[in-house]
């Protein structure tokens, strides 16, 4: 039978909403959710005994208690009925909007994907692909609640399933929870994977606890009403909470070495006052009377987390050599600290902003991390996820007291472009503490860091070789690459003017208003930026673009022709591009987009008009038995990747896209994009893939297609 503690009924539930949603059409949303939900799930149970119903009741409970927005609300009490519920994407949109079916059917996505074994190289992809997935924030928070309520009932699963769903959870889950500041959900998770993966050490600190509960119990009272008359003395409204740490936190002590016998700091107390002046003014008072240990004052009040997190810690002597942690904050900062990023939701009306900005950083670095990792080593990003996000952190100041999160071992780059990129670019030398230091200097917890810029100065590609974080090296390239296209618009520009003036023509006529509308919408470009880009790229010669205003597109198109077909060209080790074209080494080439080839397929050249050579595959049907077919090969000495597209169709399986993404790792085939589709007999997932050779391709291939539950694999060619 379900426990007592995960039973809710919607009518206790709607009286928490209605607490803080005021909002009559969003109340109605809601209630329409619910009776939604109710009748897709009617007649259900979950495994563990209950009304199916219950489910999304508890998860949504979960995430009142975070006083999330009713768009979550309403996501949450609907996030089983696609999987579970026989509704599809679109009446859901019909139903409830376009934001809600979004965060619903990417919910579905993520609640499909299981780890299929107990290893972390599974565990790194399951979190690439959920925060991949998870382009709004409030799909993570409802994932969160969903596995919090999940790990409540986990007692109804096998011993087996109960392993793998704390290894996701371990390894997941909580680092999650951990870098979008959610404690409340955080804490829980870890004390229940603590009870279910090692239950007789969580047994074992729970009798220790009890057999000392009583004087625990005791000294926190005695110390509650001690503190409680100091401050009621001194005029202080307050509220005051005391408890035993968690049997986690414990057991996290046990585990560096330490016998219960020597834990002393497993009693805490919270003051909680109305003013940011009151926590200052508790924290004198409490020292006064009581002996602080050195070195454990915390003031994160006035140099906050970089997650928002403010309060006053301290550790005092109290009795029987007990040490009691104390933390001092107002009831807003309470609130921030518990619920973390979601926070955002009960403050934004009173134009607190900067929790969004700071969660939408989060989200982005997440992203960014994913994004810049060539999946082909599983192992890199398994590296960059352990120092950039699960490991512990530093923080460091500004001049003026603002804290920046960064991993250990950041560098003052990595601060400057922490701050803004135009910080990072123009950073000509650092201060750390008032000294000047390297630009490759690892910075310390607690440093002050002061970055000199100048207007003149940009980048290093040497910055590449030290810095830390994601953010700066995507930055430093995204820097070099807007430089290369300022050189190519410099450069088409010359090679154009050049051209008309070799033509004994007039710029100022060529280049008419008139003539270039014309051309731009001819050659589908944006401004006058994108055709000297264009042409200082090598994807149109100057020539053909005058005699594209003068309309001599045949010439233009043989004198390709008659450039490309007479010659050989031999030396494939000399050719500075990784296609071939036979006669030239100084044709534009492209990767047709239709059918994608990749080193290893069998190719063929198509000129095109005024845009040099596409190349396809030879069986693409867009270039059968077309006759501005032309010789090509592929340069042998390539190390280039290749995108190309694959359709895949399954049989009903929830494990279907987390296997095809561990083969693809095994086989070095990144996938770089996956569009997937439910039916009621089959599934369809459309990959993109980056590999480096059609032999990589084709082993991969392979192994999908011996899957029991794969009916076909195929390439596609549009």
């Amino acid at each position: 039978m379900p426990e007592e503690n995960t039973l809710i009924k919607y009518e206790d539930l709607i009286k928490k909403i209605k607490k803080y949603i005021k909002d009559e059409e969003e109340l109605k949303n809601i209630e329409k959710a619910y009776q939604f939900a109710l009748e897709k799930h009617k007649g259900k149970k979950r495994i563990s005994g209950e009304d199916f119903i219950n489910h999304p009741l508890c998860v949504t409970d979960i995430l009142v208690s975070l006083n999330v927005d009713s768009v979550t609300i309403i996501s949450s009490l609907l996030h089983e009925v696609i999987n579970h519920g026989n509704t599809t994407k679109e009446e859901i949109e019909e139903e409830f909007g376009t934001e809600v079916a979004n965060i619903v059917n990417t919910i579905s996505k993520i609640n499909k994907l299981t780890l299929n074994d107990d290893s972390e190289s599974s565990a790194i992809y399951l979190r690439k692909v959920l925060v991949g997935l998870a382009e709004d924030v409030r799909v993570l928070f409802i994932k969160l609640a969903d596995r919090l309520h999940n790990m409540r009932t986990i007692w109804a699963l096998s011993p087996e399933d109960q392993k793998l769903k704390i290894r996701e959870t371990e390894t997941v889950l909580i680092p999650i929870a951990h870098r979008l500041g959610i404690n409340s959900l955080k804490s829980e998770l870890e004390n229940l994977c603590l009870k279910y993966s090692r239950p007789d050490i969580y047994q074992d600190v729970l009798d220790k606890l009890n057999d000392s509960i009583e004087d625990l119990n005791s000294y926190l009272l005695e110390m509650k009403e001690s503190i409680s008359d100091i401050l009621t003395e001194h005029g202080i409204k307050f509220e005051i909470k005391g408890r035993v740490k968690s049997v986690h936190s414990i057991y996290k002590k046990l585990a560096k070495g330490k016998k219960f016998s020597d834990i002393h700091d497993i009693l805490a107390l919270r003051v909680f006052v109305e003013k940011e002046s009151d926590c200052y003014l508790v924290v004198g008072l409490i020292h006064a009377k009581y002996r602080p240990v050195p070195g454990r004052f915390k003031d994160y009040i006035a140099m906050p987390k970089e997650n928002m997190y403010q309060s006053l810690h301290t550790t005092v002597f109290g009795r029987n050599g007990y040490h009691f942690e104390v933390q001092i904050r107002t009831y807003e900062m309470d609130e921030i600290a518990e619920k973390g990023m979601a926070a955002h939701w009960t403050y934004k009306e009173k134009g607190t902003v900067k929790i969004q900005k700071i969660m939408e950083q989060k989200l982005e670095m997440f992203r960014n991390l994913i994004e810049s990792t060539n999946a082909s080593s599983d192992t890199e990003f398994e590296a960059k996820v352990n120092t950039e996000f699960l490991s512990p952190m530093i923080y460091v100041f500004t001049p003026k007291g603002d804290v920046v999160e960064l991993p250990i071992d950041a560098t003052p780059v990595d601060f400057a472009y922490r701050i803004h990129s135009e910080v990072g670019d123009k950073m000509v030398g650092a201060l750390v503490n008032e000294k000047i230091v390297p630009l490759n200097y690892a910075l310390q917890d607690g440093d002050i860091v002061k970055i000199n810029t100048n207007n003149a100065s940009t980048p290093s590609l040497e910055w590449l070789n030290f810095v830390k974080t994601t953010q700066a090296k995507n930055k430093i390239k995204s820097f070099f690459s807007k430089q290369d296209r300022l050189n190519y618009i410099t450069k088409g520009k010359n090679l154009l003017e050049k051209e008309i003036r070799k033509k004994k023509l007039a710029i100022s006529e060529i280049l008419s208003d008139e003539n270039i509308t014309k051309i731009l919408t001819e050659l589908k470009l944006k401004d006058l930026e994108d055709l000297y880009l264009a042409i200082g790229s090598l994807r149109f010669t100057p020539t053909y673009i005058i005699n594209l205003i003068n309309q001599d597109r045949k010439s233009v198109s043989d004198a390709l022709l008659d450039k490309v077909l007479p010659k050989t060209y031999n030396t494939k080790n000399d050719y500075k591009g990784d296609i071939i074209v036979s006669g030239t080494n100084d044709i534009k080439v492209t990767i047709a987009k239709c059918c994608k080839p990749v080193f290893g397929d069998e190719i063929v050249g198509y000129v095109t008009r005024g845009e040099g050579v596409s190349v396809h595959r030879k069986n693409c049907k867009n270039v059968k038995d077309n006759k501005r077919l032309i010789a090509v090969s592929w340069n042998e000495v390539t190390d280039k990747t290749y995108l190309t597209d694959l359709k895949i169709e399954s049989l009903p399986n929830k494990n279907a896209l987390l296997e095809i993404i561990t083969k693809a790792s095994l086989r070095n085939v990144y996938v770089e994009t996956i569009k997937n589709n439910d039916y009621d007999t089959h599934s369809l997932f459309e990959l993109t893939l980056k590999i480096k050779q059609k032999e990589d391709l084709d082993k991969f291939i392979t192994d999908l297609e011996i899957l029991p539950y794969i009916k076909e694999v195929t390439r596609i060619s549009r």
